[in-house]
């Protein structure tokens, strides 16, 4: 048996709420709450997750060959990217939101900003499809897989089938996402009794706690639910959130809360990257604006901190930089399998 073979999994007993035995890829503390994510249908595997790794970097997955889902979810950037406010795709189009990090998914019950996407496993056929990302469908790309000289070999390695499925290639792409877990940043050392805050970081944690927590809940820092971020909507792209799904009126302009983790890293900010520096998203919650009806009961009224409070609480966002994650080459280019094409 493969040492890294994953045998046990469990949904009990442990905080996580699941048991690993001889290969674990989640180094997740103890106090990260159980993930939501079905692991019993998708069996957490190493040769699963470096399939998924590869295909996530290989551009053969868009219509001309052009864009991989790493173009818009860089690994230096915590898996997101700021080249652009908007994501782009073939032929350099552009889309109509920002790419969105990609880490800690086992603990979200949905996706992309407006939560069409109920399961991490089917995520991955809404930038394949869509004609302006990567334009491609999903039988073409498994034609394209089968026919290439390395994917037939890494599928049996994987699933013990070398002939390729939509099912596989989505099973193997959610893998290597959920093995991106961002949970070493000095936050979560000093949770761990490693290390300690500075005074002004105490500071900020404070503040945080008194202002923020209510949607970006401690320690994953959001509730990955919906609100709406005060943010006049934009007459270019006229985007309305989770109401554009939903067709409900209550849920117009609700846009899904990201996680506060690895700021530095995930710049452009909000749902349309209209903000490039975060000392612009404090200013916007500090403010006076327009109130909305649906607006998040936490922001009815801007924040009451003064300029000082604002640099403590920018001093404690940043210590939820995971640069140990962010430079982790294990979730780099798989360049060896991609470039020689030796398999892993």
């Amino acid at each position: 048996m493969n040492k890294f073979k994953l045998v046990i999994l469990c949904f009990c007993c442990l905080s996580f709420g699941f048991i690993l035995e001889e290969f674990n890829p989640f180094e997740v503390p103890h106090y990260f709450p159980s993930p939501l994510y079905a692991f019993e249908k998708n069996p957490i595997d190493s040769n699963k997750i470096q399939l998924g790794r590869a295909l996530f970097y290989d551009p053969i997955l868009s219509k001309d060959h052009t864009i991989s889902c790493a173009s818009c979810h860089s690994p230096y950037h915590a898996f997101a990217h700021t080249d652009h406010d908007l994501s782009h795709g073939i032929n350099d189009q552009i889309g109509t939101r920002n790419a969105p990090a990609l880490f800690n998914l086992a603990w979200q019950k949905s996706f992309m900003w407006d939560g069409a996407i109920h399961h991490l496993d089917m995520q991955a056929l809404a930038p394949i499809s869509h004609p302006r990302e990567m334009d491609e469908n999903i039988d073409q790309v498994v034609k394209k897989l089968q026919a290439s000289d390395l994917y037939p070999k890494l599928f049996y390695q994987s699933f013990q089938d070398s002939i390729i499925s939509g099912a596989h290639l989505l099973k193997a792409l959610a893998q290597f996402q959920l093995s991106l877990i961002s949970s070493t940043s000095k936050y979560d050392e000093v949770k761990s009794g490693k290390a300690t805050f500075t005074e002004q970081e105490k500071k900020g944690y404070q503040i945080f706690k008194n202002h923020c927590n209510s949607c970006h809940q401690e320690p994953l820092f959001s509730t990955y639910e919906f609100a709406n971020n005060g943010l006049p909507i934009d007459s270019s792209l006229m985007d309305y959130g989770k109401g554009m799904i939903s067709k409900e009126s209550s849920d117009s302009l609700l846009f899904k809360i990201p996680t506060l983790r690895n700021l530095s890293f995930t710049f452009p900010y909000m749902h349309d990257g209209r903000f490039k520096k975060l000392n612009q998203v404090i200013n916007h919650y500090t403010q006076e604006k327009k109130i909305t009806p649906n607006l998040a009961l936490s922001l009815e009224k801007p924040l009451a901190i003064s300029s000082n409070e604002k640099v403590d609480l920018i001093a404690f966002l940043l210590t939820l930089d995971d640069k140990k994650f962010v430079f982790d080459p294990k979730n780099k280019f798989p360049r060896k399998t991609l470039l020689q094409g030796e398999g892993f």
